[in-house]
């Protein structure tokens, strides 16, 4: 279980840092996030949050987990515009970086830099079990890496895996349980038609 770490500097001489929260589809990713920052929220700090503007799966705005927990966002294209927001916020959460570029390895370490602490969520691998995106860099550079599982849907044991259940082969392509499921690795490694006698 990850312990927020306790300030002990001034707001004015602290460095930052990076949290990620990384792991399959439907491992619960977002629903720590919204957790971490709602708690920042309560102890009467200032949170700003972002997402990827192509995310608009539950809403346009806000980031809402699989189970309908939400907390309000800032849609942006491109990571660079997180710098534009932050300002004199305490706290900045990220979800979905996978879908951004590089740079926000960039812009997570400057926010860092500026004393802020940041907390950032996505898939650490595609649905071809390849590492997606920005997220090997995010977790190279970060103070605290939390990975959390799913279940696996087709045996019941802890699942690391996105399934991709269409034929499709876009490295992104939103979806929910129509279109992905989580895998343990050896259901992800099966042949499909072995998967559906399990």
């Amino acid at each position: 279980m990850f312990i927020e770490p306790k300030r002990g500097r001034s707001k004015d001489s602290r460095m930052g840092w990076i949290e990620v929260i990384c792991g399959s589809m439907f491992s619960g990713k977002t629903e720590e996030l919204i957790r971490r920052l709602n708690r920042a929220k309560i102890a009467k700090q200032k949170v700003e949050i972002f997402k990827p503007s192509i995310d608009i799966r539950y809403h346009e705005e806000d980031i809402v987990s699989h189970n309908q927990n939400a907390i309000r966002s800032t849609p942006i294209n491109a990571a660079t515009e997180i710098l534009l927001y932050t300002g004199d916020c305490d706290v900045v959460g990220i979800d979905e970086a996978q879908f951004f570029d590089e740079a926000v390895v960039d812009v997570a370490n400057s926010l860092a830099a500026m004393g802020k602490r940041v907390i950032i969520a996505g898939l650490d691998m595609d649905s071809t079990g390849k590492p997606f995106g920005p997220m090997p860099g995010l977790m190279a550079v970060a103070e605290y890496v939390t990975k959390v599982h799913a279940i696996c849907m087709i045996c019941g044991d802890i699942a690391h895996y996105s399934y991709r259940k269409v034929s499709n082969g876009n490295q992104v392509m939103l979806g929910e349980a129509d279109t992905y499921e989580a895998r343990c690795r050896k259901c992800y490694h099966l042949p499909d038609e072995s998967a559906e006698k399990l």
